[in-house]
C-alpha cells in the first residue's frame, strides 16, 4: 500500500513538472516569446515535454497560437462557447490532436519553428518517447507502481490541462475585458496558467499575475532562469491588449 501511495505522489509530481515545462516553455516562451532560455536548458525541455506528454512543440504552438487568434469563435480548436466546458474538460486533448492534424494550421501558425536534427531523430517520435518515460518510471518504482504513477500523470496532466481551456473560458474572475477567466486554485495546479484572463489580456508578459492577491508559480521558475542567466524576458513592463 505505502508503494502504491509513493506511486501516485510520484505521478502528481511528474504532472507538475510537466505543467511548469508546458507553461514557462512551451507556452510564454515558444507561442508568445515572452522570454528565451539558452540552448541547453532548452533542449532539457523538450526532452521532458518527450518522455512525459509525447507532444510535439510545434504543434502545440500552432494551435494555441489559433486559439488566440479566433478566441471562442468557431475557428478556436477548443472554445467551449462550441463544444461546451465539460467536453472540453475531458476531451481537451482530443481537440487539440484533431487542429494539429491540420497541416495548414501548424504551417501557418507555427512557421517560425523548424524541424531540427532532433525533432527527427527523437523528438517527433512521440510513442518512443512517452514508452521511455513509462519505462524510466517502471525501473524506478517496479513495474506496478509504475504504472500507476504513469496512469495518474496521463490523467491529472489532461483534466488540468481540459481546466485551463474549458472552465477557464466560463468560470471565474474576469478583471479583463475577455473571455477567459482567473482561477487562484487552479493556478496553483497548473503553474500559473489558471490566471488565464490575465494571460489574455496580456498574452506577451512572462509573468500571469498582474493583480494584487494573484500567485503565479511559473513566474518563480522563471525569475530564477532569469537571476542564473538561463533566460531573457522580452517585456519588463506589462503590455495589456
Amino acid at each position: 500500500m505505502i508503494r502504491i501511495v509513493i506511486a501516485v505522489g510520484v505521478g502528481c509530481a511528474v504532472t507538475q513538472a510537466s505543467n511548469l515545462v508546458t507553461t514557462i516553455f512551451l507556452h510564454r516562451g515558444l507561442t508568445h516569446r515572452a522570454l528565451t532560455y539558452r540552448p541547453g536548458i532548452s533542449w532539457v525541455f523538450r526532452l521532458i515535454i518527450w518522455i512525459s506528454t509525447g507532444m510535439k512543440p510545434r504543434e502545440w504552438v500552432a494551435v494555441h497560437r489559433k486559439h488566440h487568434a479566433f478566441t471562442d469563435t468557431a475557428q478556436d480548436p477548443h472554445t467551449p462557447e462550441i463544444h461546451g466546458w465539460r467536453k472540453v474538460l475531458l476531451t481537451n486533448a482530443a481537440l487539440y490532436r484533431r487542429a494539429a492534424r491540420e497541416r495548414e494550421t501548424v504551417r501557418k501558425y507555427a512557421k517560425d519553428i523548424r524541424p531540427d536534427a532532433w525533432d527527427r531523430v527523437l523528438f517527433d517520435h512521440a510513442l518512443l518517447g512517452l514508452a521511455l518515460g513509462i519505462a524510466a518510471l517502471i525501473a524506478i518504482l517496479g513495474v506496478v507502481p509504475g504504472l500507476v504513477a504513469s496512469v495518474v500523470h496521463a490523467v491529472s496532466y489532461l483534466l488540468i490541462g481540459g481546466a485551463v481551456n474549458g472552465p477557464g473560458h466560463r468560470f471565474g474572475r474576469r478583471p479583463y475585458e475577455n473571455s477567459a477567466t482567473n482561477q487562484q486554485w487552479l493556478a496553483w495546479l497548473s503553474a500559473g496558467e489558471g490566471l488565464h484572463n490575465n494571460h489574455h489580456a496580456a498574452p506577451t508578459s512572462a509573468r500571469l499575475a498582474l493583480n494584487k492577491g494573484e500567485v503565479d508559480p511559473g513566474w518563480w521558475f522563471i525569475a530564477l532562469a532569469r537571476s542564473l542567466g538561463q533566460a531573457s524576458i522580452r517585456l519588463d513592463h506589462v503590455k495589456l491588449k
